[in-house]
């Protein structure tokens, strides 16, 4: 039989925990016609402006293959467009269109609702050590956070 101590482990439960996360976030999104990974797009849009469909692929944690079917998509409904780079002509940029500003909105809503749910009973300081440990977790298995023995 195989055996690991799941319940010792930070990385099963950050990973339990985003992936109900996801999956609430998707029901909620559901009934207006729009997926995570649709939202998920245009969260990186929003966060960090226009970028290559590799490097919003690797953001999102997908193959290039699978991003194509789900920008071919977004752009279809004008949420987005996909720009030649002026550095780089193989290169295509994704931008996000006015279109997608009132499904945005709706996303937001979801997200906010998904997000009041997950700290249900939660209290603000929990909550902000929460944020905080989590942050941790995330420094130390940062790449920056990787020093080799010998720089020590």
């Amino acid at each position: 039989m195989l055996k690991y101590d799941f319940d010792e482990s930070v990385g099963y439960w950050l990973y339990i925990g985003a992936q109900s996360f996801q999956r609430a976030f998707n029901e909620e999104l559901a009934p207006h016609g729009v997926t995570f990974r649709q939202a998920q797009v245009l969260g990186w849009l929003a966060l960090e402006g226009e970028m290559s469909q590799s490097e919003l692929a690797a953001k999102m944690l997908i193959e290039p293959p699978t991003l194509v079917g789900i920008l071919d998509r977004m752009e279809r409904d004008g949420w987005i467009s996909r720009v030649t780079c002026s550095s780089d002509r193989r290169k295509k940029l994704i931008m996000v269109n006015q279109a997608a500003e009132s499904v945005w909105d709706q996303m937001v809503a979801c997200a906010k609702r998904v997000r009041a749910r997950a700290m249900e009973g939660l209290s603000p300081e929990e909550i902000e050590t929460l944020k905080k440990l989590v942050q941790r977790v995330q420094n130390n298995l940062s790449e920056a956070a990787v020093v080799p023995k010998e720089a020590n």
